[in-house]
C-alpha cells in the first residue's frame, strides 16, 4: 500500500498520453482512507493521527463526531488521567466526565460552545450566500478556525485532506447543533452532498489504487469499505481492532466478509490485526514514518 506507484504496474491500452510519461507514472501513488474511533483522539493517538496529516501521509480520513470534537476541545482545555475505577456519582457531582481513565470537566464544554456559536452564526450567515454545508465542509471550517498546530483538523484543512463524518450530531458537536438551531434555527448540513463527495472518492480514484488503514471498527470501518465497494473494492487493506467475528457485527467482520459484498478486491491480500490501537501506536508510527510517501 506504501510502496506503490502506477510505475509498478503496466499502461493499459486506453490509458492517456499522459500516463505513458514514466515521471508521471512514479508519482501516482496508492490513496490511502485513515478510519478511526473518537477513543483514539480522547486516548492519545491523536498526536499520531496529527503527523500522518501533518505531513500529507494519508489521502482521506473517516472518523466518528468524538474524533472530531475531542481534536478541538484539545486545543481550547486540557484533559486529565484518572482511573476507570472512580465511581461515577462522585465525577457527577465535581462536574467531571469519565472516558475510560480520563476526565474531562464540563468547563470544557462550556469553552468548547463559547468559541464554535459564533462559527455557526457565521455559516448560518454564509449559507444563503456562498457556502451549502456539509459535514466535510464544516469539518474543514472547524480545521481552518482552531488554528492550532496540535489538532489533526488544522492540518487536515491546510493540506486539503478530507475529513467525513457522517454522524456529525453524535456527541457534543450534536448538542452544540441542537442548542443552536433553538437560539438561532435554519443552520443546514446536508449529508448527501458528503455521501457522493466520499463515494467520489473512490470511484474517480483510477488510475491510482486504493488502500484503507482502519483502526478500531464502527461507522468510519464500515464507510470506507463501503465507498470502496463502488469501485468494486479496495486493492489494500489493514483492519486493527480487538472485535471478533462471532457477534455478526460490522467492528467484528473479517476482511474476507468484505470481499463478498466487493468492498476489497478479490485479489487484495488484506490484514486484520487483533491487537489495541492504542498498544499498536508505536508501530504504526514506525511504518507510516518510514514510508516512501
Amino acid at each position: 500500500m506504501l510502496d506503490w506507484s502506477l510505475s509498478h504496474e503496466k499502461p493499459s491500452e486506453d490509458c492517456d498520453e499522459a500516463e505513458l510519461d514514466p515521471k508521471y507514472r512514479e508519482s501516482v501513488r496508492c490513496k490511502i482512507f485513515l478510519g478511526f474511533t473518537s477513543n483514539l483522539v480522547s486516548s492519545g493517538i491523536r498526536d499520531v493521527i496529527r503527523f500522518l496529516a501533518q505531513h500529507h501521509m494519508v489521502d482521506v480520513i473517516v472518523t466518528t463526531a468524538g474524533g472530531i470534537e475531542e481534536d478541538l476541545i484539545k486545543c481550547l482545555a486540557p484533559t486529565y488521567r484518572g482511573e476507570f475505577s472512580l465511581p461515577g456519582a462522585l465525577l457527577r457531582s465535581k462536574g467531571l466526565n469519565r472516558i475510560g481513565n480520563l476526565l474531562v470537566p464540563n468547563d470544557n464544554y462550556c469553552k468548547f460552545e463559547n468559541w464554535i456559536m459564533p462559527l455557526f452564526d457565521q455559516m448560518l450567515q454564509e449559507q444563503s450566500t456562498e457556502n451549502v454545508w456539509t459535514p466535510s465542509k464544516v469539518i474543514a471550517r472547524l480545521g481552518k478556525e482552531i488554528n492550532d498546530e496540535s489538532s489533526y483538523l488544522y492540518w487536515a484543512y491546510k493540506n486539503n485532506i478530507p475529513v467525513y463524518c457522517p454522524a456529525l450530531t453524535d456527541g457534543s458537536l450534536g448538542d452544540m447543533l441542537f442548542c443552536h438551531a433553538v437560539r438561532n434555527p435554519g443552520l443546514i448540513i446536508d449529508i448527501v452532498q458528503d455521501i457522493r463527495l466520499i463515494n467520489g472518492e473512490a470511484i474517480h480514484a483510477s488510475p491510482r489504487k486504493t488502500g484503507a488503514i482502519i483502526l478500531g471498527g464502527g461507522l468510519p470501518k464500515h464507510h470506507i469499505c463501503n465507498a470502496n465497494m463502488f469501485r468494486n473494492g479496495a486493492d489494500y487493506a489493514v483492519y486493527i481492532n480487538t472485535a471478533q467475528e462471532f457477534d455478526g457485527s460490522d467492528s467484528g467482520a473479517h476482511p474476507d466478509e468484505a470481499v463478498s459484498w466487493g468492498k476489497i478486491k478479490g485479489s487484495a491480500k488484506p490484514v486484520k490485526v487483533y491487537i489495541d490501537v492504542r498498544k499498536f501506536e508505536i508501530l504504526l508510527f514506525c511504518v507510516l514514518h518510514t514510508s516512501t510517501r
